[in-house]
């Protein structure tokens, strides 16, 4: 007999855990980076004074786009851009700072909202794949392990749990030129629009790369996971342990 759920070989004993580790460890350390980041420059006011949420408001107007509001949300680091109600939220750590940290933040969510305005297609297609993608990270794996049991590994049940897992899989991926795209934006438009001197904008820079890890090892963690599933439970895999 082969191995799996159920074939005795237990999930946990599988070499093909190391990959999930090796995507743990990689999220693990870009948290940290970014959260390092963020701190150091937290504490460098910005020669401005301008809050986040004051910066955000002036990007949005010079910018041309008027029927976005800027709003607290709180928590830390739960910034974001939602196209669907046009409202640009910062957290406590960034709407009414004045470091140079949180006014990239904000810059960056703003450069969101740029790529809104502009019908940028990379975002378009990642706001159609939210629906698909919530669907492939709840479901995937159940669909899987009751194909595993009904089936065994490499049933059709299980074939479409791994398809409906790429789903989420494909958003982590197409969210990485998004997230690129509105850091790019960000530090040009802090430039353009004078809010933050050639120094500043540097250490925004340092700030904006850390977050952007984040979202490579968020992609690079889900690619490895799907690897695992098809290693474990594709065709392939079910036709050895048979």
């Amino acid at each position: 007999m082969g191995y799996g759920y159920g074939y005795g070989y237990g999930y946990y004993m599988d070499w093909t855990y190391i990959l999930v580790l090796i995507g743990a460890v990689l999220c693990m350390a870009a948290s940290a980076k970014v959260n390092s980041t963020y701190k150091k420059y937290a504490r460098v006011r910005s020669m401005s004074g301008m809050t986040g949420a004051e910066a955000a408001q002036r990007i949005l107007n010079q910018s041309g786009i008027y029927d976005v509001r800027v709003e607290h949300i709180r928590g830390s680091l739960t910034d974001h851009y939602d196209p669907s109600s046009k409202v640009l939220r910062l957290s406590d750590s960034v709407y009414g700072s004045n470091s140079v940290a949180a006014i990239g933040v904000a810059a960056h969510e703003c450069g969101h909202a740029v790529q809104h305005q502009k019908s940028y297609a990379p975002l378009k297609i990642r706001s159609a794949l939210v629906p698909v993608a919530n669907i492939g990270s709840r479901l995937g794996l159940p669909i899987i392990i009751l194909g595993v049991i009904f089936g065994g590994a490499g049933s059709l049940l299980a074939q479409i749990g791994i398809w409906v897992f790429s789903a989420a899989v494909l958003f982590q991926i197409v969210t990485l030129p998004v997230e690129f795209n509105a850091s790019n934006r960000a530090m040009q438009m802090l430039s353009q629009y004078g809010i933050l001197g050639q120094q500043e904008v540097g250490h925004v820079r340092k700030v904006l790369g850390a977050a952007a890890l984040t979202y490579v090892a968020a992609a690079a963690s889900s690619i490895l996971q799907l690897l695992r599933l098809v290693l474990l439970f594709g065709d392939r895999g079910g036709r050895n342990r048979d």
